[in-house]
């Protein structure tokens, strides 16, 4: 089963950051990689990153930070992790478990399955905007309150 890497979680769970602020101007880096536990300079990597995909911009200054350049229900999980994956060329099968370009080739018993597993999991990834993930946030924080 294809896991997400952590540097593509960190990447998610910045943009969701970004998103639950938007509207509000740029947020540091600072607060976000306090907020959703990512070290710092991984952050400020992955935010570096991300500005190239037209996803996030940013603002010099005082009051200066990171901002999404387009609302949240317009970004896609399938759209941050693909343009990560993109910025790191791994170049792995999704068949094969070694590192660097398969040795098979994708010519295996395992390759057609792993492709259509990579597929199903992208239709999910691309079906669920980052706003459906506040929503489901928001949901949560409900259900707890009701509990209480």
């Amino acid at each position: 089963m294809p896991i997400t890497p952590k540097k593509n979680q960190y990447a998610l769970r910045a943009i969701f950051e970004l998103a639950k602020h938007e509207g509000k101007g740029p947020k540091k880096i600072s607060e976000i990689a306090e907020v959703q536990s990512i070290p710092l300079r991984f952050l400020e990597v992955i935010l570096s990153q991300l500005k190239g995909s037209g996803l996030v911009d940013s603002k010099r200054g005082f009051y200066g930070g990171y901002y999404l350049t387009r609302s949240p229900d317009k970004i896609s999980v399938g759209d941050v992790l693909r343009f990560m994956d993109k910025a790191t060329e791994s170049g792995n099968c999704p068949a094969c478990v070694s590192k660097g370009n398969c040795p098979f080739k994708g010519n295996c018993a395992f390759s057609h399955m792993w492709h259509r597993v990579n597929d199903a999991i992208f239709e999910i990834y691309d079906g669920t905007s980052i706003q459906d993930l506040i929503n489901s946030e928001k949901l949560i924080h409900m259900r707890m309150d009701e509990s209480t």
